[in-house]
């Protein structure tokens, strides 16, 4: 014990005085009476910096230009150096090399305290092999791995908490999800660690403002589509909510950090339009993708594929969950739509859908690409090719949506409504007490077919 306190004493001295003359430092040891017991032990602190060096290294070796690099501890011994990852990640305007601090950052002040505590104990690791003699021999990967140890005593088969960690939280965000939106937050998650490869080691508090806006102007670069870049930061910001609500960070860059959509183009048909369409002229093969886009119309735009999954009429209505959001959703099926329904029944499901196509995506693609198609057909040429001059470019599943919307907006059916026959909202306090009274729904539903399809207010 008497030689243990001694050392730190000598090892606190060192510390404070260490840009001192040797000569000084001994003298003032023997004015102490410590000199003739512990002049080998001061000659090892005097010699510290000689016998292995300590620093801050900001590992930016794999890091996009301009993101975030990983802070380690390097440890260099005998001409060879190990690092430390410190797990704290920060860009480089964030990192002071001359003074070794964390600055420009909304965490600086306990992030700093936190590297320094780090070194602090690596120090004392080394202060004591050097006071027991244990130093000679030991690489600077030996003394890596003895001053892990020191940082981690946990047992090797415990996994270290990763809990505020940002990749961990965003993929366990993401497995809670349905599977389509599932694989949406992986594409997110794919986007990211190309723009920064040491993803897995940044707290939330490293997803600053600056992060945000230099991720976005990446994404520019492949994603000039300024809606499409913003499914990714609504994305980033959805787990950044998660977290806050499950009180793991309070940080919230979002704050100053705004998602501005842009206006698109218009996807949505007027009543004279789904008229023309409706009553088209098509070719046999593009029938039944027209009927098609009439039954999701019929259906308050269903999703395509929701449609592909409905199972059975039940006392005149299809219910389902909605892939999208899971909720449970009914919808009345009117004469309308049991025609359609009838001349396509299915095997496994109401419909014949996936017992013609091999999943929803393969036949949303062919849907989508024969509904452009509708229109005038040319033959050109010896061999007839087709040329089409569709009546809608651009026109997909999704404009039933849209046009069902529109029209009843401006039928002035009520905006609460057309929010729930479309399936939003159900999220609130209100909707969980109170089930929306379907009537209204299957009421508007009734007055939009009636308008389109036989002008009738």
């Amino acid at each position: 014990m008497k030689h243990l306190a001694l050392f730190h004493v000598s090892f606190l001295f060192y510390i404070a005085v260490k840009s001192l003359k040797k000569s000084y430092v001994l003298h003032y040891f023997d004015a102490f009476g410590c000199i003739k017991m512990h002049k080998n032990l001061l000659q090892t602190c005097c010699s510290f910096n000689v016998m292995a060096k300590i620093n801050f290294y900001l590992d930016l070796r794999y890091a996009e230009p301009g993101s975030a690099g990983c802070l380690k501890l390097s440890i260099s011994r005998k001409g060879k150096t190990a690092f430390i990852p410190l797990n704290v990640s920060v860009l480089p305007g964030q990192w002071d090399k001359r003074s070794c601090k964390i600055v420009n950052h909304p965490n600086k002040n306990a992030l700093n305290a936190y590297i320094y505590n780090r070194r602090l104990v690596a120090e004392n690791v080394v202060m004591r092999l050097l006071s027991t003699g244990e130093m000679s021999g030991l690489t600077a990967t030996n003394l890596k791995h003895i001053i892990e140890e020191e940082f981690d005593p946990t047992p090797v088969n415990e996994s270290p908490d990763t809990s505020k960690l940002f990749s961990s939280r965003f993929l366990q965000f993401a497995e809670s999800k349905s599977p389509s939106t599932r694989d949406c937050y992986m594409h997110t998650f794919g986007r990211m660690k190309a723009f920064c490869p040491g993803l897995e080691e940044l707290r939330f508090e490293n997803i600053t403002r600056e992060w945000l806006t230099k991720f976005d102007t990446w994404l520019s670069s492949s994603s000039p589509s300024r809606n499409a870049r913003n499914i990714h930061l609504r994305n980033i910001r959805a787990v950044f909510n998660a977290a806050i609500d499950d009180e793991i960070t309070s940080f919230y860059p979002f704050r100053r950090f705004k998602i501005k959509p842009v206006a698109t183009a218009k996807r949505a048909l007027s009543v004279d339009e789904l008229r023309a369409l409706f009553c088209a002229d098509v070719e046999p093969f593009a029938q039944k993708y027209l009927d098609c886009f009439k039954l999701i119309f019929f259906l308050i735009g269903i999703n395509v594929v929701d449609l592909c999954r409905l199972q059975e009429i039940r006392n005149g209505r299809v219910e389902f969950h909605r892939s999208k959001t899971g909720r449970l959703y009914s919808i009345k099926v009117e004469p309308e739509a049991w025609v359609i329904i009838d001349r396509y029944r299915g095997k496994g499901q109401l419909l014949d859908i996936l017992d013609r196509y091999s999943n929803h995506k393969d036949f949303t693609h062919r849907l989508n690409e024969n509904l452009q198609k509708i229109g005038k057909v040319d033959r050109v040429g010896r061999g007839g090719k087709k040329i089409y001059t569709p009546m809608f470019p651009g026109l997909t599943s999704y404009w039933a949506r849209h046009s069902w919307a529109t029209i009843a907006a401006s039928l002035d059916i009520p905006k609460e409504t057309i929010a729930a026959a479309l399936g939003h909202g159900g999220n609130s306090v209100t909707d969980i007490y109170i089930d929306f009274d379907r009537e209204k729904v299957d009421r508007a539903n009734r007055q939009v077919l009636d308008w389109v399809l036989y002008e009738k207010r």
